[in-house]
């Protein structure tokens, strides 16, 4: 039982591109205990919210969690101005929830004060 625990806390809350537009995705992990962690990811290259998944699903299938997309969207990214914005939907996954977004953001860039989010747009 620790061991999922273990392996659930050493992956990363936020993996994001460092800088630009792109989408992202919000994934609920569930240990075989119930302990649970959201995680998000978002990279430039993916065409499509299901290619994160797709990249991202072997190796929690690897590390034995449970895994859910619960949403989607776009971030907008700008390390030299320390700034992210978070909107827009996953036409496959749903509008993530973008205010646990912002607060996973905000968990992972303490030195950035302008992190925020919009319901609206694509």
């Amino acid at each position: 039982v620790r061991l999922l625990i273990g392996r659930m806390d050493k992956l990363r809350t936020v993996d994001i591109a460092s800088n630009g537009r792109f989408k992202y995705i919000l994934i609920k992990l569930t240990s075989s205990t119930g302990e649970s962690k959201t995680i998000v990811r978002g990279y430039s290259w993916a065409e499509y919210h299901a290619d994160i998944l797709a990249r991202v699903s072997p190796k929690l299938e690897e590390l034995k969690i449970s895994y859910d997309c619960i949403g989607g969207g776009r971030i907008e990214h700008s390390s030299s101005a320390k700034k992210l914005f978070v909107y827009g939907y996953s036409m496959a996954f749903g509008r993530a929830d973008h205010s646990k977004t912002v607060e996973l953001l905000k968990s992972e860039y303490p030195g950035y004060q302008d992190i925020t989010c919009s319901n609206e747009g694509y």
